[in-house]
């Protein structure tokens, strides 16, 4: 994003109503055509007619969150209103298993998607079971990371950073009258929550994904805020996962699950922490702007406010990297010229101004688009817009979310989260356990060579 850009968004920020511009843009300022409406993407034929060819496909997206899974069946909705001739056949699924599990096992039946979400980008090509995103869509967005120099992806948002969602009542019974500006701070907002009774935090762990949100914020914090390239040389076996980053990263998390989050984490689904958190249950949840929906849907009277977690010198160290992933077209759709065509223009309907506009304020997502994309935005999607163009914030990437180099094994996320799981819940050691992470680390790498 050009100084100009970053300058107008953030003090957009602040008035209320924000103008958001995506990341990675030229710097030209060359923006994608924008026809507006609903009709944008139509399909080639016009509807009604008879030349409007019969065409259907099927979608695969991750369905964890709510609000986007919402906004994203509306905006199939919508298409086919306006294209009657084409027929979108959703396929995806909730689930407590990880996504990449979904999608493995949807290959596996032979009912992989023709348009999917693609998140481990890399995997899927190499297996060839995707295909680089047609050339026509490629000026809809700025600088989209690149795996072995070709684009797959059409992003659905740049990745967000996540932080502390809080109860302000809660906050103000414990006295909490500033927010934590370190993370020591933050330990002690934790005791005075607690002295109140109320359960300081509310975690998701029945879903795997959502053990992800802590244990890459302290990743984040000690190993790639300081050094990004820290998967690759885990591979080549220069750094371990007993190095004093990674342990100190994993001790901070094993005392906040021990001292602070509730009881019952690992029986808590994802979907049932905006209620827990809107009763009084619970005074925080650490998640992304995606959950700013669900709970005002929740309650719409709960006032809750965010703040990113600082690490022990008051440093901000967030997600918000783009990275490679979004929607892909499947090598086997793409085959065919008639379902091809009909993917590319739901793809082009669905980052149309207007409708985009609509599947962003429910997401509370940040744009991707070259083109400017306004919504009226909450106060706390204001504090993460301002996270993102804050220079002294540090950008990073979840453990998996990395790609080349730096990619790790594909089984490896799921098997480290659940690793951390046993860890708290056996109060086990922690370098103990962050040995069995490099045994098990180099037993994948070497698997995936072979």
């Amino acid at each position: 994003m050009n100084k100009k850009s970053l300058t107008q968004l953030a003090t957009l920020a602040i008035a209320g109503s924000l103008v958001l511009t995506a990341c990675g843009a030229n710097n030209n300022g060359d923006k994608a055509t924008n026809t507006g409406g609903t009709n944008e993407g139509a399909a080639t034929n016009a509807p009604g007619t008879e030349e409007a060819k019969e065409v259907s496909f099927t979608i695969g997206y991750a369905t964890g969150d709510p609000a986007t899974k919402k906004a994203i069946g509306d905006a199939i909705k919508a298409f086919t209103d306006a294209n009657p001739n084409v027929k979108i056949v959703d396929i995806s699924e909730g689930t407590t298993s990880s996504y990449l599990d979904w999608l493995k096992t949807k290959d596996a039946v032979g009912e992989f998607p023709d348009l999917v979400e693609m998140r481990d980008t890399e995997l899927f090509a190499n297996a060839g079971k995707i295909v680089e995103l047609p050339t026509d869509l490629l000026d809809l967005f700025g600088d989209v990371p690149k795996v072995d120099g070709k684009v797959y992806n059409a992003p659905l948002t740049l990745n967000a950073p996540q932080g502390i969602i809080y109860s302000k009542k809660a906050y103000a019974d414990a006295g909490i009258a500033e927010l934590p500006k370190t993370y020591d701070e933050f330990l002690a907002a934790q005791e005075k929550l607690k002295a109140t009774g109320i359960t300081p935090i509310v975690v998701g762990g029945k879903d795997i994904f959502h053990m992800g949100f802590w244990l890459n914020k302290f990743l984040i914090d000690d190993v790639y805020s300081k050094d990004p390239d820290w998967n690759s040389k885990r591979t080549a076996k220069t750094v371990s996962f007993t190095d004093e980053g990674p342990v100190q990263a994993m001790t901070d998390y094993k005392e906040l699950f021990s001292k602070y989050v509730d009881k019952g984490w690992l029986s808590t689904a994802d979907n049932q922490t905006a209620s827990i958190l809107v009763s009084g249950k619970a005074a925080q949840l650490f998640s992304g702007p995606w959950m700013f929906t669900q709970i005002a849907e929740a309650d719409p009277n709960f006032d809750f406010g965010f703040y990113p977690l600082p690490d022990r010198e008051g440093g901000i160290n967030v997600i918000g990297l783009p990275s490679p992933a979004g929607w892909t077209l499947s090598s086997e759709a793409a085959k065919d010229a008639d379902k091809a065509e009909a993917i590319k223009s739901f793809i082009k309907f669905f980052f149309s101004k207007e409708q985009y506009s609509q599947f962003l304020k429910a997401a509370n997502g940040i744009p991707s688009t070259k083109e400017e994309i306004s919504y009226e935005s909450t106060p706390q999607m204001q504090e993460v817009l301002k996270l993102m163009v804050n220079p002294d914030v540090k950008k990073s990437l979840a453990i998996n979310n990395w790609w080349g180099e730096n990619q790790i094994p594909p089984q490896f996320r799921n098997w480290f989260y659940k690793l951390m799981q046993d860890l708290v819940l056996k109060d086990a050691d922690v370098k103990e356990y962050m040995a069995k992470a490099d045994a098990e680390y180099d037993t994948q790498v070497k698997a995936n060579q072979q």
